[in-house]
């Protein structure tokens, strides 16, 4: 089978089905595992390189007032790849090409390739887009096995987080300029770890919020995984939080628990990483608790305390 994976987290589920070698195009962001970087490239993005967060938020509302995607479909690329099987979603057009783009652009690829739609909103649903992706693929079995490997991994974390006497206010942002809450399957993801997420919402999509919000809400940790951004990329934007009034009084600024995550990798990608995001957040949160698994980064805190209580 020839897949060709429109978003950087179908890739993922991909490769960890054991699929990579069927991979024979991918998006112009899938980055992990490595070696798909070499493959062939069936999208481009409208977003210039150079553009600041800001500019960044402003694109992505003037294309939905529009209806137009901010990625676009190399035509010429995907017709040279003869795919059979096409993956993508409706979840978001900020995150990938527009699902009517893929389904018209199907219908005129040679021997009509299937187009299977992922849109997972919470951790069940993430189970659902692998065991749909094994159905697609003929490796139902294979899907299964990586389930109820991610599964036990989740509930490691919910029997330790059970034993918590006290859970702390969190924030999880999901961009800085403006500031967005986060959404989806993140606040999920604070709660099975230990904290209480109150601006962000289960399920719902983030959203932009009032600075005042996250100053009544006054968080004691406070994580930062800007959608598609590193660490490095993050660390740019760090000046306009600083910048914000109250910042210096928010008690997770107070007691040094603000810490920042790499958002390209981790919370933005609904594939089995997720469950990676899940593990760095718990150790942030309650390092005495949860153990960090080896070979995933930790959360990296954002300067030292500037005073104790």
């Amino acid at each position: 089978m020839r897949i060709v994976s429109l978003l950087p987290s179908a890739t993922e589920i991909i490769c960890a089905l054991g699929l990579g070698e069927q991979l024979v195009g991918v998006t112009h962001e899938c980055d992990y595992p490595p070696f798909v970087q070499q493959l062939p490239k069936v999208t481009k993005t409208l977003i210039p390189h150079t553009a600041t967060s800001a500019e960044i938020d402003a694109l992505v509302r003037e294309r939905l007032k529009t209806d137009k995607a901010l990625y676009t479909l190399n035509m010429e690329v995907l017709e040279k790849l003869h795919p059979d099987l096409i993956i993508t979603q409706a979840l978001c057009d900020v995150c990938a090409v527009a699902e009517a783009e893929v389904r018209a652009a199907a219908c005129q690829l040679p021997g009509a390739p299937r187009v299977v739609n992922l849109e997972p909103a919470c951790l069940d649903d993430l189970y659902e887009a692998i065991r749909s992706v094994g159905e697609a693929t003929g490796h139902e079995d294979s899907a299964e096995q990586l389930i109820r490997s991610l599964k036990a991994r989740v509930m490691a974390v919910r029997e330790r987080t059970e034993r918590i006497s006290y859970k702390p206010r969190v924030t999880l942002l999901e961009w800085i300029d403006p500031p967005f809450t986060c959404g989806h399957w993140s606040p999920e993801l604070v709660e099975l770890a230990g904290g209480i997420e109150g601006l962000g919402k289960a399920g719902l999509p983030s959203r932009t919020m009032h600075w005042e919000e996250l100053v009544a809400w006054q968080p004691e940790v406070l994580v930062i995984a800007c959608c598609g951004y590193t660490v490095e990329r993050t660390l740019q934007d760090m000046p306009l939080l600083e910048g914000r009034p109250r910042w210096q009084e928010l008690p997770c600024v107070r007691s040094g628990r603000v810490y920042i995550i790499n958002g390209s990798h981790y919370f933005s990608r609904p594939g089995p990483r997720l469950v990676d995001s899940l593990e760095i957040l718990a150790h942030a949160l309650h390092p005495d608790v949860h153990p960090l698994p080896e070979g995933l980064p930790p959360a990296l805190p954002w300067r030292v305390p500037i005073f104790s209580y």
